[in-house]
């Protein structure tokens, strides 16, 4: 047993004496319990005891009860850290004692609060209970440590990941505009004069015949109107002829008024769909005499600048601010597609009443629209008087949209079978390609 220079407390260990005056006579000069040299303080004695009085172990090694950050072993100073309890219960049992039990010498018994270990010292206790703590306050800043070093890392991820994604929002967004022409890279005008550069690059196109067109395009973009080139006449007249004098299997057909058809053009080919269905179905309502007072200041078929021009003018009206706000209330100067939304809000600005009909899903099998040709049959079958086999209404072709192409509905056959065609006429093909967009039989 080793006694301190103090005090004169006997203690277990040299360890023990080191612990002691640390904790119990910090303001003393302490001195070596081994030899008896003073030291000006705890650190510069620990560092005398460790060089002069070496415990036997390995060269190099440290003893465990100088081991800094964790809590020791409050009798002797030999272990630490986790196996710090087995330790005392193993060693100085004979210290401790079951909780509330007796001593068999009337000895007061003191209770740890915390790990229900009794003993018959109350410094000993207190000390005790002081490595609990510190015990605890080192596992929490490491536990804390980790935590914050989890949660910067997570939030360095999400933040990697938003970026990530607002960068692929980005790129979609972009290839969104380039696909429908939102991307201001040039509108009608910029497409043909491009396109026709790349004739004349490629021999196919004379640079006379270059300048020539691209001063009627000019002329024709300055006064609104379309020049032509692309229409063709006399398709309903043509259609009516065939089933009146060469088809044998028709059971009935209906036809709509007159209407040309308009092609795509260097200018609009890839994007202008529903502004030369537009042209289509304005050419039938010109050759109506219902429709003179409105009409009355559009008496040719306007150009393509000149139809995106109107669209904006029915959009400064208040028709359909939420599809203007898609284009940003802009479309001139553009090769933006269009629909029937565009399409309805101009002619109700030019005060033609028309309705847009949502056949919104598949009513048939094989994703066919048996509800769509009934409607179109009642649309067009009003006028079916006296049972002729081809009838030539006073109907206006139908502006149709069907998955992203704008085609024009202008009449419908129903054959011996039962079976109905639709007549399509759509602005990339030539007018006598007759499409046929469903067979079903309606029984």
């Amino acid at each position: 047993m080793l006694a301190c220079e103090v005090c004169g407390q006997a203690l277990s260990s040299e360890a023990a004496v080191r612990r002691h005056l640390r904790r119990t006579h910090p303001g003393r000069q302490p001195r070596c319990p081994l030899c008896g040299a003073a030291a000006p303080g705890c650190e510069e004695l620990r560092r005398h005891i460790e060089a002069a009085h070496p415990e036997p172990g390995p060269p190099g090694g440290r003893c465990p009860e100088l081991a800094v950050g964790l809590p020791e072993c409050p009798f002797c100073g030999e272990a630490a850290g986790r196996e710090l309890e087995a330790h005392v219960r193993a060693r100085h049992g004979h210290l401790l004692g079951a909780p509330g039990a007796g001593t068999g010498s009337g000895e007061q018994l003191y209770e740890c609060p915390m790990c229900s270990l009794t003993c018959t010292n109350i410094q000993i206790l207190e000390e005790h209970v002081d490595l609990h703590l510190q015990e605890q306050s080192f596992s929490e800043g490491g536990n804390m440590r980790d935590l914050e070093l989890a949660q910067r890392l997570q939030t360095e991820e999400d933040k990697w990941q938003r970026s990530e994604e607002e960068k692929q929002e980005r790129e979609e967004f972009k290839k969104l505009q380039k696909q429908y022409g939102l991307d201001n890279s040039g509108g009608y005008k910029q497409q043909f004069l491009k396109n026709m550069e790349r004739e004349v690059d490629r021999g196919r196109m004379q640079p006379f015949e270059y300048h020539r067109r691209k001063a009627d395009m000019m002329e024709c973009l300055a006064f609104g109107i379309d020049d032509g080139k692309t229409k063709t006449s006399g398709v309903i007249e043509a259609l009516c002829k065939y089933y009146q004098n060469e088809n044998k299997d028709v059971r009935h057909v209906w036809l709509s008024t007159g209407v040309d058809h308009f092609q795509s053009s260097l200018g609009d080919r890839g994007w202008g769909c529903g502004y030369r269905n537009f042209q289509m179905l304005l050419s039938s309502l010109l050759q109506n005499s219902s429709y003179n007072d409105c009409l009355k200041d559009t008496t040719l078929i306007p150009s393509i600048p000149k139809i995106q021009s109107m669209i904006e003018d029915a959009w400064r009206e208040g028709f359909d601010p939420h599809g203007a706000s898609h284009f940003n209330n802009r479309l001139h100067g553009s090769k933006a597609w269009i629909g029937a939304c565009e399409i309805y809000s101009l002619l109700t600005n030019l005060r033609i009443k028309c309705q847009i009909i949502d056949f919104h899903k598949p009513t048939g099998p094989m994703g066919t629209h048996p509800r769509l040709f009934e409607w179109v049959l009642r649309y067009y079958s009003t006028e079916n008087e006296g049972g002729a086999k081809v009838v030539c209404t006073s109907k206006p072709p139908i502006y149709l949209q069907h998955q992203g192409s704008l085609p024009c509905f202008s009449g419908l056959n129903i054959r011996e079978d039962s079976l109905k065609d639709a007549f399509i006429i759509s602005f990339g093909i030539c007018w006598m390609q007759n499409i046929k967009l469903l067979d079903c039989d309606p029984n």
